[in-house]
């Protein structure tokens, strides 16, 4: 997705912007939740902005694509300030996820090919505490030695970090689209393999455009490109999120590779401290109920929780029990790169469990342009941003 970044140390931290960050802990949550959030405002203007933290009341951490972090300060008159706290140069034109505990704040830099062939500073997470900016974890170097067992494109070792979340234990969950894969880093920089994600058969959409060569394109093809006359293909998982459900288990959301077809991402559900999980899609298809009398799924510690989205971005989770799903494009991020009328619609999904299934319910449909990122705060708002191209805002969903 992204072109290799190098770290600059950055000391250019506001005294006050600490402080208000600092003592965000602090804040005490509702102690009733709101109604669902139905009106939604715009915070500040922001450039190709991404990643997203409510770290308390008023105060959002955010990325932007010229490779600065932020914190976004609402004032009670309804305006906001933006106060830089660092970043990275030459952000290529795309903002990484961010996330924050324990009076730290992690984020990533993408990669974007094999890991083997990345600049140094690339595919890295990287930590911010106390004004100063820091490599915490190489993660194309974890990848060179620990590859894609399921590959598709013949570069088991392609990564390029997209997702994260700060654990309260000091440790950080990655997600890496390239490597389709989940990560844990633990604060001494050691890197662990959560989960892989397993392709899926996916049908080729009948309106499939030319592939362009933009920056979701060259995140992660996903898969050989089809002959004209195969009704199916396979394509990788390329998952871009992960957050901690209230249930304490660990969800992940994928974008789906090529061809991008519509309503097949999945979010997977993974039991929190598992090593080396498998997350396979032919487990849960129609095929394979009919094949198998008692599929593994209920055994295994990667489960399905929801199917049926499209081109997810990002996910959050609230203290109720609800994940949301952030979908860049409803028609897929595909065709939202090709140009397609219509295609940048994106939208915010709401998921809950029903029973022995999941149920989706998009919020504020047709509202929503290229959204990225998506976090819940204590008091049940909910925070987006986007467009990830060119201008775009914070927003709040109350």
């Amino acid at each position: 997705m992204t072109r290799p970044r190098t770290v600059l140390l950055s000391a250019l931290v506001a005294s006050t912007a600490s402080a208000a960050l600092a003592a965000a802990a602090l804040v005490p949550a509702d102690a009733h939740p709101r109604h669902e959030p139905d009106d939604l405002t715009t915070i500040t203007a922001l450039s190709g902005p991404r990643g997203v933290d409510s770290v308390g009341r008023g105060l959002t951490l955010v990325t932007e694509d010229d490779g600065t972090f932020s914190l976004v300060v609402e004032r009670r008159d309804g305006t906001a300030v933006v106060r830089e706290l660092g970043g990275l140069p030459a952000a290529a034109g795309f903002a990484q996820a961010i996330s924050a505990a324990r009076g730290k704040v992690y984020f990533l830099t993408g990669g974007g090919g094999a890991a083997e062939g990345l600049p140094p500073g690339a595919a890295t997470l990287y930590v911010w505490s106390g004004g100063t900016l820091e490599p915490l974890a190489d993660i194309g170097g974890h990848q060179e030695g620990d590859g894609d067992p399921y590959d598709l494109e013949g570069v088991p070792t392609d990564t390029n970090p997209f997702g994260l979340h700060a654990l309260k234990d000091g440790t950080v969950l990655v997600v890496d689209a390239g490597g389709n894969d989940l990560l844990r880093v633990w604060p001494d920089g050691t890197v662990k393999t959560v989960a892989v994600f397993k392709p899926r058969v996916v049908a080729v959409p009948d309106d499939l455009p030319e592939p362009p060569a933009g920056p979701l394109r060259r995140m992660d093809r996903g898969a050989p490109e089809p002959e004209p006359e195969a009704p199916t293909t396979p394509a990788e998982s390329v998952p871009t999120s992960v957050t901690v459900g209230a249930d304490g288990y660990w969800y992940v959301g994928e974008l789906r590779g090529f061809p991008a077809t519509p309503g097949t991402s999945q979010v997977w559900r993974i039991k929190p401290g598992s090593l080396g999980a498998v997350c396979d899609p032919a487990a849960y298809d129609r095929r394979h109920y009919r094949a198998a009398k008692h599929p593994v799924k209920h055994r295994s510690s990667c489960t399905r929780y929801a199917d049926g989205l499209t081109s997810i971005m990002d996910l959050a989770a609230d203290r109720r029990g609800a994940i949301y799903a952030v979908s860049l494009s409803k028609a897929g991020w595909l065709q939202a790169e090709s140009g397609t009328p219509g295609a940048e619609v994106g939208g915010l999904f709401r998921i809950t469990p029903h029973r022995h299934h999941s149920h989706v319910r998009e919020l504020v449909p047709g509202e929503l342009t290229l959204p990225g990122g998506v976090d819940v705060a204590k008091d049940g708002d909910i925070y987006l941003t986007g467009p990830v191209f060119g201008p775009g805002a914070l927003m709040k969903l109350d």
